[in-house]
């Protein structure tokens, strides 16, 4: 059965309903963008609501070989879960790939699914670049890329870099060395001292190999680091003692924004900035909360996260 029957038959429609719906798909995508956390915009790129049906309904039919080790986009797979791993280890190495979604075009997905999967015939490659792949401008020759947005994009990325994984992980085992990935974020750590230090070599050399010159190492987010300085794995604070934390930037931010809450001072924006902080610290540190519940009573934390509004 081809693509189109198979996404026809998931979505009942028919056949010429998903056609319709993929021929200009590419183009079909909302485009904005968001600052970073540190410098910068992310483009984001979000597909029409038909587009995104379709590709939810693809990613439900079919299966890709996705490696243990790519921690992001998995149910029950957390930031906290990937920072946990690396919790026990003294040396940590950071790394990043350059523009990773916007990196992935039709022919690397190709060319790794040629490696793990009979390749679909030619109709179908076209109709699932359509389906997969979004068109950074209007004009008719423009590289197809995926995009951050596409409910697809994160299935497809840990699809395409599970050689990749394989590979860093067999090196990484051999060298006790522990490694995970977090869509573009890598994280490497050890017990044992200055051996991470010839894991960037290894990264470039591996990317190379597999992906030619498609996938590259972001140098300027190169980070070592140890039990001397602060060591963070997406975003989480991993304390001397092995625990995960806030941080204490975070946390005084945190607290500013409760006094503020408390005085009637606070703008709208901070109120709902400040209700993530504390699901944030929630799953990440709730000692840190129950802390918080403490300096300023239980019932001002409650009414910030809203336990104590009723439902309208």
């Amino acid at each position: 059965m081809s693509v189109v029957s198979k996404l026809a038959k998931k979505l009942d429609i028919n056949d010429f309903q998903v056609m319709t719906r993929l021929a200009e798909a590419p183009r079909k995508y909302k485009v904005y963008s968001i600052p970073k956390r540190t410098s910068g915009y992310r483009v984001i790129a979000h597909p029409s609501k038909e587009l995104k049906e379709l590709q939810r309904a693809f990613i439900e039919l079919y299966s890709f070989p996705i490696h243990s080790n790519a921690m992001a986009y998995k149910k029950g797979i957390s930031i906290k879960t990937n920072a946990q791993i690396h919790s026990s280890q003294s040396y940590l190495l950071k790394m990043d790939l350059s523009n990773f979604f916007n990196s992935i075009t039709p022919k690397l997905l190709w060319s790794v699914w040629e490696k793990n999967l009979s390749l679909p015939d030619p109709s179908d490659m076209k109709w699932l670049e359509n389906l997969l792949f979004w068109a950074s401008n209007k004009k008719s020759n423009t590289k197809l890329v995926l995009s951050v947005g596409a409910p697809s994009s994160p299935v497809i990325s840990n699809f395409c870099m599970f050689e990749f994984d394989e590979l860093l992980t067999a090196i990484c085992l051999d060298k006790n060395i522990c490694y995970t990935r977090y869509a573009d974020d890598m994280t490497f750590s050890t017990n044992q001292k200055n051996i991470l230090f010839s894991m960037p070599n290894i990264v470039k050399d591996n990317l190379r190999n597999i992906f030619s010159t498609e996938l590259s190492i972001n140098y300027s987010k190169t980070f070592f680091s140890s039990k001397a300085h602060n060591r963070h794995v997406t975003g989480v604070t991993i304390t001397n003692e092995g625990t995960l934390s806030l941080g204490r930037e975070k946390k005084r931010y945190i607290k500013h924004l409760i006094h503020q809450f408390k005085l009637n001072q606070i703008k709208k924006d901070d109120i709902d900035s400040l209700k993530g902080w504390l699901s944030f610290a929630t799953h990440i540190e709730p000692a840190f909360l129950c802390s918080l519940k403490q300096k300023y009573s239980e019932t001002l934390i409650n009414t910030i996260v809203g336990k104590n509004e009723k439902s309208k």
